[in-house]
């Protein structure tokens, strides 16, 4: 999990995420307590089920543990075949902004000649 977590894209995905989330919530009164609401409910339940949840994860932790080095090499592959998710979204998208203006202006030029 923090390794797709600390890909760049996944990472400035999730600031983006935030930062829109916490100033939906500051601006909006009757959102806020919806919100906050939901948090504690989220926490109380993280909560109550981790007690329950441990003695399984227990258990599995040699079989969680293999599948998280698995996932991890697997992980590695991807970021070499997929440069794109070292990149943050920001980039990404005036990459591709620039990219379709381009294919745009071609095809304008196109129809004109």
């Amino acid at each position: 999990v923090n390794q797709v977590a600390n890909l760049t894209l996944v990472s400035s995905a999730c600031d983006m995420v935030s930062t829109a989330y916490a100033s939906t919530k500051d601006s909006h009164p009757y959102i806020r307590s919806v919100c906050d609401a939901a948090e504690r409910g989220v926490k109380s339940v993280t909560e109550a089920t981790a007690s329950c949840v441990q003695p399984v994860l227990t258990t599995l932790e040699p079989h969680v543990a293999a599948a998280s080095e698995y996932a991890s090499k697997g992980l590695d592959k991807l970021g070499e075949t997929l440069p794109l998710l070292q990149k943050p979204v920001e980039q990404i998208l005036s990459d591709t902004k620039e990219v379709v203006s381009s294919r745009v202006a071609d095809a304008k030029d196109a129809v004109r000649s």
